[in-house]
């Protein structure tokens, strides 16, 4: 029984690797480079996981081994099985992270696939809100705020590439104040979560947004 252990984040980033290393593979004919480059990309997989068994990592460092595209898209298939899924989820514990929104109309969790997902995110047309869920040190964190398509691309926030933006600005209370005195939190992030969550590689920049919010 494979044992789930690769996250979506790092998922993207292995395939990330695989394109750098299929490209390089493609362009470069000196063996030395080569050589280093696989090194690299295999040590680059690794790292990206705070822990690893042997099995695990010896799983991961194929990836240095292979010579085509279709290796490549072979290896990444077999890693599919070792998706850890983003945590199961229900509409009412969606419901209590934000209890404010007694008619918050909730995405229909069966359509979605849950392997491929950092953070659980959708709009609600017609009060122009953002809402995400997000799931942090075995708990759920839900955020909503305004968003405001740019009509332009630009870097998102989450995943660090260029795509159609969005603005999303986030009240929050500010520290040692009262409870009426509010701030607001406010940066560009894609407009498409299902494209963002296929591309981000690492979590840190949309932690830091999210534990931000909630000062």
């Amino acid at each position: 029984m494979n044992t789930p252990f690769i996250r979506n984040h790092q998922y993207n980033y292995i395939k990330k690797q695989t394109d750098f290393l299929l490209n390089t593979l493609r362009a470069v004919a000196d063996r030395r480079v080569l050589e280093t480059v696989r090194y690299r990309s295999s040590l680059n997989v690794i790292e990206a996981f705070p822990t690893l068994g042997e099995n695990q990592q010896q799983l991961l460092q194929q990836i240095s081994a292979f010579e085509t595209a279709y290796d490549f898209q072979k290896y990444l298939s077999g890693l599919e099985p070792y998706l850890e899924p983003f945590p199961q989820i229900t509409p009412k514990q969606i419901q209590k992270l934000f209890p404010k929104n007694k008619k918050l109309k909730v995405p229909d969790l069966s359509a979605i696939d849950f392997r491929y997902m950092t953070y659980l995110s959708w709009i609600d047309i017609a009060t122009n809100k953002l809402f995400i869920v997000y799931p942090f040190e075995g708990q759920f964190i839900g955020i909503e705020g305004r968003v405001t398509p740019m009509n332009k691309n630009g870097y998102c926030l989450f995943c660090n590439r260029q795509q159609q933006l969005a603005f999303f600005t986030v009240k929050t209370r500010l520290a040692k104040s009262s409870p009426d005195d509010y701030s607001s939190i406010g940066q560009y992030i894609c407009i498409e979560s299902q494209e963002c969550n296929h591309r981000i590689t690492d979590t840190a920049a949309l932690e830091r947004f999210i534990l931000s919010t909630r000062a």
